[in-house]
């Protein structure tokens, strides 16, 4: 019983942990210049992302995709430049944080 209660500990410890590290990237790869979590700035707010996306399985390798090329028309008419400073494992991890905000 104990053990698996500081299984749990310590798996929200980490999940929280990943949630703020991830909100770290994004700040760190200058994504936060034309996003925020909650309100539309240049670009949607990721909650809004996450909402429009909820439900797509392919959305994960599609949103990787215009992070790193960049894309135009689904948010309107200013366009995502592309991000080459950004791996495609750092896409992935952003992608999935976006995708994961309630």
């Amino acid at each position: 019983m104990k053990y698996s209660l500081l299984v749990g500990t310590a798996l929200a410890v980490l999940a929280s942990g990943s949630a703020l590290a991830n909100a770290d990237l994004a700040k760190a790869k200058n994504c936060m210049a034309c996003h925020s979590v909650d309100n539309k700035v240049v670009g949607p707010a990721y909650k809004e992302v996450a909402k429009k996306y909820a439900g797509d399985k392919t959305a994960e390798n599609k949103l990787v995709q215009k992070v790193m090329k960049g894309g135009s028309g689904t948010w309107g008419a200013i366009p995502m430049p592309a991000n080459p400073q950004v791996s495609e494992a750092e896409a992935h991890t952003l992608v999935k944080w976006v995708l994961s905000l309630k």
